[in-house]
């Protein structure tokens, strides 16, 4: 059996220090079994957020020396043991008490954006008919547990604290399941442009590296919906073709 040595950041925002702890590690260990037996044992008042402990539930988001992770995902064995495990909390957001960062910031931000408008249901039977292929598009987006490990490691919200011009990847995802829905008929791509600041993204990959649901943010949601923001600002052929239209029907 051997030890490991972690040093977590204790303390709010005012004043955080960093503190180490030693404890054995067994067989199957996880950072967030580590955690919890040093908040048992060790720490009674060490603040950290978590629930299922099983990776399906997004609330157990930290920084494990240095990379956003899932700490009930994350397997000591995985790890070097030779030097400090350091646990810090979500950088991107509002630190609130050791582990715990203050991530409201996202389900405001969701609440802004424009919600399911469903088509006219086909008028032969009052159903709505949709091709296989494009319910599989967005099903992939449906896996989100919202760990919003993506808007940790977003240089444009990290570095660049930009929260009140980008919604960041989660959000992006959000929205492209909602765009590329068969039976939405809303339009996003203004706010898209305007209010969501899509073209912040620089194409990194890196929120779709540190995805724990593997969706492939950054191919399959941002870019498709920079697509459509281009083809609706910036192409000039059908900027011309709209201009046309217009004039016609005046």
């Amino acid at each position: 059996m051997s030890t490991a040595t972690f040093q977590i950041l204790r303390g709010d925002r005012s004043s955080a220090t960093y503190k180490d702890y030693t404890l054995e590690v067994t067989e199957g260990m996880v950072v967030l079994d580590a955690v919890l037996q040093i908040q048992a044992d060790q720490a009674n008042d060490l603040a950290v957020r978590w629930n299922c402990k099983a990776g399906h539930c997004g609330s157990c988001s930290a920084e494990v020396n240095g990379m956003p992770k899932l700490m009930c995902m994350t397997r000591l064995s995985d790890l070097s043991l030779d030097k400090p495990i350091l646990l810090q909390p979500m950088k991107t957001f509002p630190h609130i008490k050791d582990l715990t960062t203050d991530v409201s910031w996202n389900y405001r931000t969701k609440k802004k954006i424009k919600k399911f408008k469903p088509r006219t249901p086909d008028a032969r039977d009052g159903t709505w008919r949709m091709d296989q292929v494009d319910v599989d598009r967005v099903q992939e987006f449906r896996k989100c547990i919202e760990c919003f490990l993506c808007q940790d490691v977003c240089h444009v919200l990290r570095e660049h604290k930009l929260h009140d011009q980008f919604i960041g990847p989660r959000l992006m995802v959000h929205v492209a399941a909602l765009e590329m829905h068969p039976l939405d008929v809303e339009d996003r791509r203004e706010d898209l442009k305007k209010y969501n600041g899509i073209g912040f993204c620089n194409i990194t990959k890196c929120c779709t590296k540190v995805c724990p649901e593997e969706i492939r943010i950054t191919d399959n949601a941002i870019i498709p919906m920079k697509e459509r923001v281009v083809d609706r600002y910036y192409d000039p052929v059908k900027k011309f073709l709209r201009l046309f239209k217009r004039k016609n029907n005046k």
